[in-house]
């Protein structure tokens, strides 16, 4: 798995209310379970941030209780702020990708989420395009730093 050490603009998530942060998260549990199972490291990482975006305990739950795309895709689309949009996006791209494995699901997920957030095609391409970037630039580093 590929740590990509990319850190969320919090800035950017406090000016969410908390129905949004709930619907950023739910987002990210729906991709993480886009292949069918929701592993417990991907249970964790969904709890922990959840309580790192501010997030109730008492509302992790409704996060952690994946719905269909389609449902997804609707409850996004209460994030109206163009900045969050793309943050998610990002944080989106940087989950499917951390297992190297990016899956036409994934692709598809992202590509209904963003658009429901009113995120052209291209920029969503942009930002997939530019996380790929990194994580060669990560990899040739510890190579060239000899790091194990």
């Amino acid at each position: 798995m590929a740590n990509l050490n990319m850190e969320t603009d919090m800035g950017v998530l406090s000016q969410l209310n908390e129905d949004q942060r709930v619907a950023f998260m739910t987002a990210l549990a729906g991709l993480a379970n886009a292949d069918g199972k929701l592993d417990e490291e991907e249970l964790d990482f969904i709890k922990e941030v959840a309580v790192a975006y501010g997030v109730p305990s008492q509302r992790v739950l409704e996060i952690l209780q994946i719905k269909n795309a389609e449902d997804i895709v609707e409850k996004v689309k209460i994030i109206n702020n163009r900045r969050a949009a793309l943050e998610l996006i990002k944080e989106m791209c940087v989950l499917a990708h951390a297992d190297n494995e990016l899956t036409d699901s994934e692709i598809l997920l992202i590509g209904k989420i963003g658009q429901a957030m009113g995120v052209e095609l291209e920029k969503i391409e942009q930002i997939s395009q530019w996380v790929i970037d990194r994580v060669i630039w990560l990899e040739e580093a510890k190579l060239i730093f000899e790091e194990a």
